[in-house]
């Protein structure tokens, strides 16, 4: 399965909207304008809150948790690497690895590839394009795309 997030460029806040693979909205994303450190609600194209993404502060590298339906899922941290930027996820055991410059990266369950995310370029806003090995690691997945973005967006 696959989604298209898309960021509005023109917005007070980080704000997202994610597309499934034929055009039709399926979430979209609000950052919380007044917030202390990253703080962004998913919504259904019912606009029910299904998640959160929330960045941990006082971290020396960027971590960030997540909500969905209520409960913790996990948190999302970024790993101390000089050439490519990795994350850990303690969600199902994910490691995540990106490449030189950030712009595609690859999850893996025990060695087993659960999604790949690839950044498109020459865009208004940043726009990804993640491929889901199942379904069921949708929310997850959407979730991992906005932390590394924000985490991507504090670094630079």
């Amino acid at each position: 399965m696959k989604l298209l997030i898309k960021q509005r460029v023109f917005s007070w806040t980080d704000t997202y909207d994610i597309y499934d693979e034929y055009g039709n909205v399926r979430y979209f994303v609000k950052g919380d304008f007044f917030s202390i450190g990253h703080r962004l609600r998913v919504y259904d194209a019912a606009q029910n809150e299904i998640g959160m993404v929330q960045e941990k502060l006082l971290h020396f590298l960027p971590t960030f948790e997540v909500y969905a339906e209520g409960q913790f899922y996990g948190t999302v941290s970024k790993k101390l690497t000089l050439l490519r930027p990795k994350y850990t996820v303690d969600y199902k055991g994910w490691q995540v690895e990106g490449n030189m410059i950030g712009w595609e990266y690859d999850a893996f369950a025990g060695g087993v590839p659960v999604m790949h995310i690839s950044k498109e370029i020459f865009h208004w806003g940043d726009t990804y394009v993640i491929d889901i090995a199942d379904s069921a690691d949708e929310i997850m997945a959407l979730m991992l795309v906005l932390a590394i973005d924000a985490a991507n967006c504090a670094s630079n």
